[in-house]
């Protein structure tokens, strides 16, 4: 197995183990999928930690507007009327008017803050650091947490209006959004190694990066039309400092000597005025004895 770090840009996403002879394509769906499938809870942990704090989302048709405009048009959210946390809720009014403000009581906000720091810690980039290589099947258990922490604290449901369910049912609606820009498309995606395409044409990874498993290779990934990322770097950014104080200490060191020695000079004979005179009349070398 060769286990690939697979970087965006020059950010580290994740490590991924796959065999030499997996096809180049097989490789692009699979690195994709679990690239947008860490975005995806990345979306959902945001939104549960504000589902937390204020409650479920405001129906389309009240969403963005004000109490008054609301009272006027004589609009009601009746599925947060039919959406209750378990326990009951307490008022915790949004202020960005996207949500109810019907926010879970302490014990079930626990439940969904914990279920969203222990999936998003299964897919974090620090695995990278770690050496933990990750896969659908961690992409998925990290979703089944935050589908039953849900499930725990509102029972019948969100509303089916709510971006969280529409997530979790997988018909989200991400037009227009940063979100939308951050997905990659597995047909059109396209990997790197060493500043060259890997073409999706039959080839398998052991074509580009050698034949010998067991290695560890940097592979990036980018979307088609972006053009061939930057190379890596010759030294770590971490190597790099190191290096930039090694030549700061160096040059402070040289500095101090040169400060310490401005007139040592002077005691050189090549500075003496009269050594001409004292080579005409034998006068070098001379040693005095103390009678």
């Amino acid at each position: 197995m060769v286990i690939i770090h697979i970087k965006h840009g020059d950010e580290s996403q994740f490590l991924y183990e796959t065999p030499l002879a997996t096809p180049v394509d097989d490789l692009v769906t699979k690195v994709v999928a679990i690239y947008n499938g860490r975005l995806k809870i990345n979306r959902v942990g945001m939104e549960m930690e504000e589902l937390a704090k204020h409650g479920t989302l405001l129906p389309p048709e009240i969403l963005g507007l004000t109490e008054d405009q609301v009272d006027e048009l004589k609009l009601k959210d009746e599925w947060g009327d039919q959406c209750i946390p378990s326990g009951g809720f307490t008022m915790n009014k949004d202020p960005v008017g996207r949500r109810n403000g019907k926010q879970p009581k302490k014990a079930m906000q626990e439940v969904l803050t914990k279920a969203v720091k222990d999936a998003k810690e299964m897919v974090h980039k620090n695995l990278v650091l770690q050496g933990k290589s990750l896969t659908m099947k961690v992409i998925q258990e990290a979703m089944n947490i935050l589908k039953g922490a849900v499930t725990i604290v509102y029972p019948m449901k969100l509303p089916p209006h709510d971006i969280i369910r529409q997530e979790f049912e997988n018909i989200e609606d991400l037009s227009g959004t940063q979100a939308s820009l951050d997905i990659i498309d597995p047909t059109t995606a396209q990997v790197w190694f060493c500043g060259k395409e890997m073409y999706r044409d039959r080839k398998t990874v052991g074509d580009y990066v050698g034949k010998i498993e067991n290695c560890k290779v940097i592979i990036k990934l980018t979307k088609r039309g972006q053009g061939a990322p930057g190379r890596e770097p010759i030294m770590s950014e971490e190597q790099r400092k190191q290096l930039m104080l090694h030549a700061y200490r160096r040059q402070e060191e040289l500095k101090k000597l040169n400060e310490d020695d401005d007139d040592a000079y002077l005691n050189s004979e090549w500075a003496d005025s009269g050594n001409l005179k004292k080579s005409f009349h034998g006068l070098h070398n001379i040693s005095w004895r103390a009678k």
